[in-house]
């Protein structure tokens, strides 16, 4: 039984390590794409003259630049959320004065964690290869809220129901359970 116990510890470690990387790899995606951009437009102001003298930057707070940010920060919450959680029940299965029955619903806790988060990455990746640019997904034991980026005229009934269908082929609610949110 601790054999079973200590590798359901490791697996879910192993997860979120994985998530915590993959997450790295795109914020520094972006950090990457907006240096090319910047060091670009030094060189177009360069070339011009422009720039000689101090000008405080315009601030450029585009619809797309919100949504992205919104994206961007609300992934960051949720995973410094989890991992304090997780921190948590880590202790609490390790406390050698913890209750067998405490420290076996600790890793339970762990192992659900772990779960949500494989099927969250699941169908945020199934939702963006439907054609939205992005996707945020919270799942609880007897809810899924996703959040999607909203296109001009809104989110259609076909795209609802593409979305729903996703989850629902992925977790075992019903469509009352998911709550699907456009992000403007």
């Amino acid at each position: 039984m601790k054999i079973i116990k200590r590798n359901a510890i490791i697996i879910a470690a192993i997860l979120f390590v994985c998530v915590a990387v993959y997450l790295n790899w795109a914020y520094n995606r972006q950090e990457a794409a907006l240096s090319e951009a910047e060091e670009e437009t030094l060189a177009v102001s360069a070339l011009s003259g422009e720039g000689l003298f101090y000008e405080p930057p315009a601030p450029v707070l585009s619809v797309e630049n919100a949504v992205t940010e919104y994206f961007t920060s609300a992934r960051l919450t949720r995973q410094q959320s989890r991992d304090s959680a997780i921190s948590t029940l880590r202790e609490a299965a390790e406390n050698d004065a913890a209750a067998a029955e405490a420290v076996g619903e600790a890793v339970e806790a762990i192992g659900v964690m772990a779960r949500q988060t494989a099927t969250e990455g699941e169908i945020e990746a199934l939702v963006m290869a439907k054609g939205f640019s992005d996707c945020l997904v919270f799942l609880d034991t007897d809810s899924a809220i996703v959040a999607v980026p909203s296109p001009v005229s809104g989110l259609t009934a076909a795209a609802v129901s593409r979305i729903t269908d996703i989850v629902l082929q992925k977790t075992d609610l019903c469509t009352e359970q998911i709550k699907i949110i456009e992000v403007k």
